[in-house]
């Protein structure tokens, strides 16, 4: 008896001590999510740079086919589509933003986040990750609504 007794505290001690199918299991699910949510919450910083060009070097646009030359003093779109029947424009801009939006030719405000990420004055609350996602979604806040041509921006 005194030798099962014997058997029964070292196994005891062994199973307290040693490392269980269930804590393994358990610490790589928390590393995993905690490995995909940084992942996550990085991303749009790790992707402001990666932005699309309009126009590729040899003077061919994004879909392929030639570009009309510029007229002297104008400046390239780095976006220009009509989107759910609205016109939206992106152009580069010595501003603040670094970006000037339009719909239907008329500005629409946006701000950069510290993030990286963008919002528009259509939407404070919903950042996306390029001015045009900005764009677009401001169309689908406003809807058939008109922009003021008012470029002042209050808080």
């Amino acid at each position: 008896m005194g030798e099962s007794d014997a058997t029964g505290k070292s196994r005891g001690r062994s199973q307290r001590s040693s490392v269980t199918r269930r804590r393994m299991i358990r610490s790589g699910v928390t590393a995993v999510a905690a490995v995909s949510g940084t992942a996550a919450a990085l991303r749009p910083m790790l992707t402001t740079g990666q932005q699309r060009a309009n126009v590729a070097p040899d003077g061919a646009g994004a879909d392929g086919a030639p570009q009309a030359p510029l007229a002297p003093g104008a400046v390239p779109a780095l976006f220009d589509e009509v989107y759910r029947g609205r016109r939206i424009q992106g152009f580069p801009d010595a501003g603040a933003e670094g970006v000037a939006i339009k719909v239907d030719g008329k500005p629409l405000q946006v701000m950069r986040r510290v993030d990286g990420s963008w919002i528009s004055v259509a939407n404070h609350y919903q950042p996306y990750t390029t001015p045009l996602a900005t764009a677009r979604a401001a169309v689908d806040v406003i809807g058939r609504a008109e922009l003021s041509m008012t470029t002042e921006h209050h808080h």
